[in-house]
């Protein structure tokens, strides 16, 4: 009998892209998604533009061509205070989830336990669940996302083959400090695992927040695999350009396992991110943390008047913010009652958790100024009641 492979029988559908989905049925405004709609900036359209008219169209290199791959390794040095060698340890790949996935698949075996901090991104836990890899929960605790030390360790197995970053976080903004990174770094060291490491939201930072890449720390780059990507700095995010960077003995297989999915990233668009990082200032990306940083005052002090508290994030373009007060027994019953009641669309919090998440939504404030605006009027003609004992 015809049937579904074991795993699909057992995939659901990303909480986001539903909610994205209701949130078209009522033409809401969709604060649920991080689609990013502001505009991309003009260096980086004209010279993907210019790379279709000159005949830029065909596949590249399988790693990515050669000035996008220079400019990441001197983007990586400048910012990251990571040596790169662009001809062998960087991969230039479908968005970073297409470096993530191709990461995995090169350095995760079926049954190896895979750390993960929570709440995490989706993408992380159901990518390793599809390899039959495991992984582990270490909750972080709000409202500054604090993880235990102690909890860490014990997470630590025989089986423990990797441990997943993102600083700064999606969902909740989190940015890990110096001193809990070089605690993780020690801890990979002493175990001999591997980190990786998204560090897709780099850019975006608030209130004197510094963002510091693991591979940058002592002992860290041979161990480290650092995914990035543009979708989010840029505006991107259909442009799907990303990449990896390690060690040259993870990258040909990351490079081999991506080329056998994606043949490479769109050629023309690997032009126009190079013109990027190539062309734009510093000042371009201290103004992006500062649009954001009003984007996300907004939101949060919004949030804050109608009683759902925010978790004011220290970076990203997120907020988890606390539901409790609206009616529902689920966060995605107190979901659809915001879209319904508000038309706003956030996701159910319970998305980013193992067993947690009932009480809170998180929020998406990577929209245009008159969008963000609309969305908290929207909000705050909201009457919230108080939490239910």
């Amino acid at each position: 009998m015809l049937e579904l492979s074991r795993k699909a029988a057992g995939v659901a559908q990303s909480e986001i892209r539903i909610m994205s989905v209701e949130c078209e049925k009522v033409r809401g405004i969709n604060l649920a998604q991080g689609i990013c709609d502001t505009e991309v900036p003009k260096p980086v359209q004209r010279a993907a533009v210019e790379a279709i008219h000159s005949r830029q169209n065909s596949y590249t290199r399988l790693d990515g061509v050669a000035n996008l791959r220079c400019a990441i390794a001197r983007k990586m040095r400048e910012y990251n205070h990571v040596e790169v060698d662009p001809e062998r340890e960087v991969v230039v790949t479908a968005g970073s989830t297409g470096a993530y996935y191709s990461a995995c698949i090169a350095l995760l075996n079926p049954g190896d336990e895979v750390i993960v901090f929570e709440p995490y991104y989706g993408y992380h836990v159901n990518t390793l669940r599809a390899l039959d890899c495991t992984p582990v929960y270490v909750t972080m605790h709000p409202p500054e996302w604090i993880f235990s030390h102690e909890h860490l360790r014990n997470a630590i197995t025989p089986k423990t083959r990797a441990i997943i970053v993102n600083s700064p976080a999606n969902p909740s903004g989190k940015v890990l400090t110096r001193e809990e990174l070089e605690f993780i770094a020690q801890l990979t060291i002493e175990n001999d695992f591997f980190v990786i490491t998204d560090e897709i939201y780099e850019y975006f930072l608030y209130d004197q927040n510094l963002h510091i890449s693991p591979a940058s720390l002592p002992g860290m780059a041979e161990r480290t695999i650092t995914i990035s990507g543009f979708s989010k700095t840029y505006s991107i995010t259909g442009w799907r350009i990303g990449y990896a960077v390690c060690d040259a003995r993870w990258a040909q297989s990351i490079g081999y396992f991506h080329d056998l999915a994606y043949i490479c990233a769109p050629s023309p668009f690997q032009h126009g991110v190079a013109a990027g990082l190539e062309e734009l200032e510093p000042a371009f990306y201290r103004d992006l943390a500062m649009e954001y940083r009003a984007k996300r005052d907004l939101l949060c002090t919004t949030l804050e008047q109608i009683g759902l508290a925010p978790s004011w994030p220290q970076g990203s373009y997120y907020v988890l913010a606390d539901a409790s007060a609206l009616p529902g027994s689920n966060s995605k019953e107190k979901a659809m009652h915001l879209l319904a009641n508000a038309g706003v669309a956030s996701v159910p919090g319970e998305a980013f958790f193992s067993g947690g998440g009932r009480n809170l939504l998180r929020f998406c404030f990577a929209k245009t100024d008159s969008d963000l605006q609309e969305a908290c009027r929207r909000l705050s003609r909201l009457s919230v009641g108080a939490p239910a004992c």
